[in-house]
């Protein structure tokens, strides 16, 4: 659902202002510039006025700034308790100029939007509310309020504009193809989570964002195991935060679909895959190196490098989850999963107070940032061997997995000539040219399989078939 900030202070002022400035579009004849929006599910041309930049306000459910709000959760409980105050207004200028991943730092895309805006001016309007409530244009106006400009070009939305329509609203517009700096990555799963927990079918929600209901899926998982990770790195007043997580979004996608093909050929070894890699991903490891921390790892490669402390995290005992109300003990983890999954907490910990501004001690800090580094450190000796490994395993498998893809290539060929047969489309001289050079690559198949000392079947019937044919 969403949030009702309810109306600014100065709306009544602002809503006349408005009202003089359409009448006096409307009346001036001539030519007047619109833009139009989707409103409620159907096109809609709203006229676009000249308003004071000091008489807009910045939008607190924007949410090109979700995820960053809690940078300062001071700031962020007075943004939600009084949205329209100055220091609410500053705090959402503030996060609008910042990086994403790391709000302390300004964002490098802001000041090329505001380069832009003073080389060319405002190209296309803003919109806001008949109350001075920016639904599309928020960075722009924080651009503009730094260069001093004094007015900003807006459409203006019917008077019945709803919270709900601020939102439907706005994320219809930012998710066009023309928009100049999109969602972060954090804030893009938010926005999907908050229109499916609305009731709309993923389907449309994955429309609107331009993405396969399937990605839209993994989005969801991805957002629910980041969600899971901040509340596993909570140590006393330090945690971590999703923007924490904003610059691992192909890591993150890569571990959904390692995952999900895991759980499908051994569902007991899925969970251990992904802790042992969440653990590398926490480490801000790259994606090649998340990829060679398959189920074995931890136990083959890294368990004997790690500092006394971490290797005792990971030895903790399985405890048996209960049931509320029930009494009723449920399976734990198996103890690799509970080993890994420890290591991973301490991890999320260690970073989440190496990274905590205040409320935790200096010496604390340096522990954390000494164990966490120490991490890193036995991580890239136990990668030395497990990518050797990898690499060997790689080559073990090229052959085989060729085999496969063509076997599939060949199941589709099947699928391919029924259908054209059926339609009397099938080009039969081609088909036929295809089959001989299939013959002859398989001829050469076997002259290297016959050198396996002791033959499978499979490689068995190849060479026999293969002799029935020259005989």
């Amino acid at each position: 659902m969403s949030m009702d900030f309810g109306r600014p202070p100065r709306a009544a002022m602002i809503q006349e202002l408005v009202e003089t400035r359409l009448k006096e579009v409307g009346d001036g004849g001539g030519l007047q510039e619109t833009l139009t929006v989707e409103w409620r599910a159907k096109p809609l041309v709203v006229q676009v006025i000249d308003m004071p930049i000091d008489q807009v306000y910045f939008n607190p459910a924007t949410h090109r700034i979700r995820a960053q709000r809690s940078f300062d959760p001071e700031r962020d409980a007075l943004l939600t308790e009084a949205p329209w105050s100055a220091e609410s207004q500053e705090y959402l200028r503030y996060l609008l100029q910042a990086l994403p991943s790391n709000p302390a730092e300004r964002d490098g895309d802001f000041d090329e939007l505001k380069q832009s805006l003073k080389d060319y001016r405002q190209n296309e309007p803003g919109l806001m509310t008949r109350d001075g409530i920016l639904v599309n244009g928020n960075t722009r106006v924080a651009a503009l309020r730094e260069l001093g400009v004094p007015s900003v070009r807006v459409g203006v939305l019917p008077e019945s504009c709803t919270w709900t329509d601020i939102n439907a609203v706005e994320l219809s517009l930012q998710l066009r193809h023309d928009t100049r700096r999109p969602y972060s990555y954090i804030n893009r799963l938010l926005t999907i989570e908050e229109q499916a927990a609305a009731g709309r079918p993923l389907a449309d929600i994955a429309k609107d964002f331009r993405i396969r209901t399937e990605t839209a899926e993994q989005d969801r998982w991805v957002l629910s195991t980041l969600n899971d990770l901040v509340a596993r790195s909570k140590a006393g007043q330090a945690q971590l935060k999703l923007m924490d997580f904003e610059d691992h979004q192909e890591k993150l996608r890569e571990l959904h679909r390692a995952y999900a093909k895991a759980v499908r050929q051994n569902p007991g070894q899925a969970d251990l895959l992904k802790e042992n890699r969440l653990a590398l991903i926490v480490l801000e490891f790259s994606k090649t190196d998340v990829r060679l921390a398959d189920v074995d790892f931890r136990t083959r490669y890294l368990q004997r490098h790690l500092p006394e402390q971490l290797r005792q995290a990971s030895d903790q005992p399985v405890v048996a989850r209960v049931i509320p109300g029930l009494n009723r003990a449920l399976p734990g983890d198996s103890p690799q999963v509970a080993a890994a999954r420890a290591l991973t907490d301490t991890l999320l910990r260690a970073k989440a107070v190496k990274r905590a501004p205040e409320g935790v001690s200096r010496e604390q800090t340096d522990e954390a940032a000494a164990l966490w580094q120490q991490a890193r450190d036995a991580v890239n000796e136990a990668l030395v061997p497990a990518g050797k490994d990898a690499r060997v395993r790689k080559r073990k498998q090229a052959a085989p997995d060729r085999l496969h893809d063509a076997v599939q290539d060949i199941e589709q060929c099947v699928t391919d000539m029924t259908l054209a047969r059926a339609s009397r489309n099938l080009d039969e001289e081609t088909l036929d040219e295809a089959i001989l050079a299939l013959r002859a690559s398989l001829k050469k198949l076997a002259r290297e399989a016959a050198r396996i000392e002791e033959p499978g079947d499979g490689v068995a019937w190849l060479l026999d078939a293969v002799r029935q044919e020259k005989a």
